[in-house]
């Protein structure tokens, strides 16, 4: 058994799992993912075997105590030869490290992890009843993550884009796609939708209030993705290979170019 302990937010978790997950796949190990033993209890893969609390604890604790060996994954684009042999030939073992990649594998496994990481009934329900009340079925849907909090400091401050930024980039849109309508997920509790309403006012807009895997689920029912680059919107983007605008530069021009696929982007995370 491989114990992938997880690092980071949901989404980045998600990622490091389908990679350990594909690994595990392709070497006949069963892998467990200790994050979503206990947390982000959102997806099927939290009621599967071994995910529950008193998996997460002998894990835990067996790498406390040195019982299960550690390996690890911290340093972009080096030789793994030596973490792979381990995992192959240790009965436990737990793996933990942003970059556990194997891009190939993942894709073939996607399929799989897309299962595991299928929507609970309860959080799709918020999202289709959002949909069902505010949207229509006369345009397209794009959907767009306003991230604030730590991205004040991420990358210095570089894609902690203002509403007036976020504003220009849905006006764009919206010539691209006239009867659009736009759903807004993010991070920020304060965001001012009125400032939205007053600059959009003819244009379809819905607020989300939803927990992470709500908005998770909301944005992967939209045909566009659009937001700073973040795994929240790539891992949307990857429920129904969505075309997804990583906004790089806010003063940019969209346009149908501007998009880009799964496939692509998640082997060019920031």
């Amino acid at each position: 058994m491989i114990f992938v302990r997880d690092k980071g937010r949901m989404c980045n978790n998600i990622l490091q799992y389908g990679h350990l997950y594909a690994w595990g796949r392709e070497h006949g190990r069963q892998t467990m993912s200790m994050r979503f033993a206990y947390k982000y209890q959102y997806f099927h893969i939290c009621h599967t075997p071994y995910h529950h609390w008193g998996s997460y604890l002998f894990a835990k604790y067996g790498a406390k105590l040195g019982l299960i060996p550690v390996v690890s994954f911290n340093e972009p684009n080096a030789d793994t030869s030596q973490q792979e042999r381990l995992m192959s030939n240790k009965p436990l073992v737990i793996a933990e490290g942003w970059e556990a990649r194997w891009y190939d594998l993942f894709l073939k496994y996607k399929a799989e992890i897309l299962q595991l990481f299928a929507f609970d009934r309860r959080v799709k329900a918020y999202g289709d009843t959002l949909l069902d009340v505010q949207s229509s079925s006369d345009g397209c849907r794009l959907g767009l993550h306003i991230r604030r909090g730590d991205y004040r400091t991420f990358h210095g401050g570089r894609f902690y884009y203002s509403d007036e930024q976020y504003q220009r980039l849905i006006k764009q849109f919206v010539e691209l796609h006239p009867k659009a309508t736009i759903v807004i997920c993010g991070n920020d509790p304060q965001l001012d939708e009125s400032g939205f309403k007053e600059a959009l006012p003819y244009t379809r807009l819905i607020f989300s209030k939803g927990n992470p895997g709500e908005d998770l689920y909301l944005l992967s029912q939209c045909d566009y993705l659009m937001g700073a680059p973040s795994t929240f919107t790539l891992v949307a983007s990857m429920y129904r290979d969505l075309p997804l605008y990583w906004v790089k530069d806010a003063d940019a021009p969209v346009t149908e170019a501007s998009f880009d696929r799964f496939d692509h982007l998640f082997r060019h995370i920031l």
